[in-house]
């Protein structure tokens, strides 16, 4: 039976003496916020029978001051599985994140088991266990959690530690710790960066059909959008949903009364953020020139885009990688219209793919 945790103390006394390794989830709850909040914690640790599940509960002051010091001790290898989004819960809830790290999905990908695996999927795949899925949409803030919600929660970290060991081996059979360590480093990185993205325009298709001075104006109303959404801890599209923003990035209104007007209009506009939509919408940013045209897209050369998807793919099937773990189309893309290696693909993997697709990425002769 998994362990209740509602006081930081006991949790301290549980840590008395540290593990080597702890199987780490979370639940959390995004639904109406811009950033998760964190509503349960489970860990994994290595009992004398064999199990032993602490249910740990955040909600109970000091819980997370408690917590911390346990996420960030380098001694203590974090197991979990797909993590991007709990260590975002855990830097909120606890300011920190955890590391050391090992993601048993992207284990499996770089292991060649398959790529993007659900937590149930590569349980029953390595263990033979198929777990039940009943309290996945479950309300894990309200206390107390039914007896349901608590076996499901201490299932998310039940196993973790077989996974890693089987996982692990064949990594290290295959010479690939390595690339699963600096993978790691830039998933823990990216979430303590916080980082807002810099172009948000190339994400939304419709940006493909908009003039450079509206993409520009498109860029200034999304960046802003994000700061707010973070600031009032809100969705982002309940602050301006994407219709309403390429609408007035395309045919911005001529006064701030015109702006208003068209927010009165509309069903889901912000209303009372006039001022600040009007600021951001007549505000240029200091780098919009160096914006990607999201119509390059319309003009990319698909011929060379389709010969690096191909060379990725035969280097993949090389490595017995499955596909989209060396470099997806979107990375491919980016690579093409800028001809710099994101980062997202470097490293391991720019040494891996560089001498396929160097030739590809040179100047035509002449």
């Amino acid at each position: 039976m998994p362990t209740w945790i509602k006081d930081p103390a006991a949790l301290q006394a549980r840590f008395a003496i540290p593990p080597t390794r702890i199987g780490l989830d979370t639940e959390f709850i995004r639904e109406r916020t811009y950033w998760p909040q964190l509503a349960l914690v489970q860990i994994a640790l290595a009992g004398t029978d064999g199990e032993d599940i602490l249910l740990v509960d955040p909600l109970v002051p000091g819980m997370a001051e408690a917590l911390a010091p346990i996420l960030v001790d380098p001694a203590i290898l974090k197991v979990m599985h797909s993590p991007s989004e709990d260590l975002v819960a855990f830097k909120r809830a606890c300011g920190v994140v955890p590391k050391p790290l090992f993601d048993t999905q992207l284990a499996a990908a770089l292991a060649g088991i398959g790529s993007g695996l659900g937590y149930q999927k590569l349980v029953e795949q390595v263990t033979g266990v198929a777990l039940a899925k009943g309290e996945t949409r479950s309300d894990w803030l309200r206390r107390p959690l039914s007896p349901a919600q608590l076996e499901y929660a201490a299932d998310d970290v039940r196993h973790l530690f077989e996974m890693h060991d089987v996982l692990d081996a064949q990594l290290g059979q295959l010479d690939r710790r390595p690339w699963l360590a600096e993978d790691a480093v830039r998933i823990v990185l990216n979430a303590e960066n916080e980082a807002f993205e810099r172009w948000p325009h190339l994400s939304m298709r419709s940006a493909q059909f908009l003039e450079r001075e509206a993409q520009h104006r498109l860029i200034r109303l999304l960046r802003w959008r994000d700061a707010h959404a973070r600031q009032s801890d809100r969705p982002r599209t309940w602050i301006l949903d994407n219709e309403l923003a390429v609408g007035l990035a395309r045919l911005p209104p001529p006064d701030r009364a015109a702006l208003q007007q068209q927010l009165d209009a509309h069903p889901k506009a912000p209303r009372k953020l006039g001022d600040a939509i009007w600021s951001a919408l007549d505000t240029p940013l200091d780098d919009e020139a160096d914006a990607p045209d999201a119509g390059m897209a319309e003009r990319r050369d698909k011929q060379r885009l389709r010969q690096l998807q191909d060379a990725v793919a035969t280097r993949s099937g090389e490595l017995g990688l499955p596909d989209g773990v060396l470099a997806s189309k979107r990375w491919l893309e980016m690579l093409l219209d800028t001809g710099e290696w994101p980062d997202a693909i470097g490293g391991w993997r720019r040494a891996a793919l560089e001498p396929a697709l160097a030739p590809l990425l040179a100047p035509a002769p002449g």
